[in-house]
């Protein structure tokens, strides 16, 4: 016999009688469906249980007076709002019956089950529902391949990379690449394996013949993204560098270079 039914047990649980002899010899040699039908049974106690309230006590108008101070609270609220809660409380704490008294009232009992129990019964058990979660499990591939395509159809596409190689004294190397976004807009993307500035590091590209510079940016760490210029004609400023420039206000190149390299297509 398969496992019973979630909803049968919650109906056990709430109604006590409601298994078939079958369903009950199962329910006795079944330690999965017996561990489920005691936690649900626990939950239905408890909420039974009618909680005791008698040992709880209203706080006095010290509680709320400093509260009040401390919070800068208008006069206009200046009263303890418990202050006629704690007078009823004294109340029935004076007119409380005695241990021969009445006893408390019983919990009240769950509604009546259902009256067509067999239309419950023959709700199909999970693994004949599994059409349904096969349904599901294909429109949630759908939705993932979907992303998948409009995250692919949104990434940069790259133009071009230059593998930037150490200059003078230096040891770091690292990569320079060109990407374009589907809106049109390139960076460039530079990442280096360590720092080596004395100073602090500036990005450039610079011309064919050497002496024209543009200065993309400063990097702090070992890898930066920068944006280029739209009517920058890359194959008029191939060379990507990056300088150590001193703290000393001079806005040109240093002369320091610690790698550099050319980009291709």
């Amino acid at each position: 016999m398969p496992h019973i039914d979630p909803e049968e047990l919650s109906l056990l649980a709430l109604y006590g009688d409601w298994l078939d002899e079958e369903g009950r010899q199962h329910l006795s040699g079944c330690d999965a469906c017996s561990a489920e039908y005691a936690a649900l049974r626990r939950a239905v106690d408890a909420m039974k249980t009618t909680p005791d309230s008698s040992t709880l006590e209203v706080p006095g108008p010290s509680v709320w007076s400093g509260i009040h101070r401390e919070l800068g609270l208008s006069d206009a609220i200046r009263e303890d709002p418990l202050g006629s809660a704690a007078g009823s409380a004294a109340g029935t704490e004076s007119s409380k019956p005695g241990i021969n008294g009445p006893t408390e009232p019983e919990p009240e009992q769950p509604a009546a089950p259902p009256a067509d129990i067999r239309s419950v019964k023959k709700r199909p058990q999970g693994w004949q529902r599994r059409g349904t979660w096969l349904a599901v499990a294909a429109a949630g591939a759908l939705v993932i391949a979907g992303a998948t395509l409009w995250n692919i159809n949104q990434a940069a596409t790259p133009l071009a990379r230059a593998e930037l190689s150490p200059l003078a004294q230096h040891t770091a190397t690292g990569s320079a690449t060109v990407l374009e976004s589907p809106d049109g807009t390139r960076t460039l993307e530079v990442k280096l394996s360590k720092e080596e500035a004395q100073g602090y590091q500036e990005v450039w590209l610079i011309g064919t013949d050497l002496t024209r510079l543009i200065s993309l940016g400063i990097m702090k760490s070992d890898s930066g993204t920068f944006p280029l210029p739209a009517d920058l004609n890359l194959a008029d400023f191939p060379i990507v560098d990056v300088s150590d420039e001193p703290l000393d206000g001079n806005p040109g190149h240093s002369s320091v270079s610690i790698v550099r390299g050319s980009l291709t297509s």
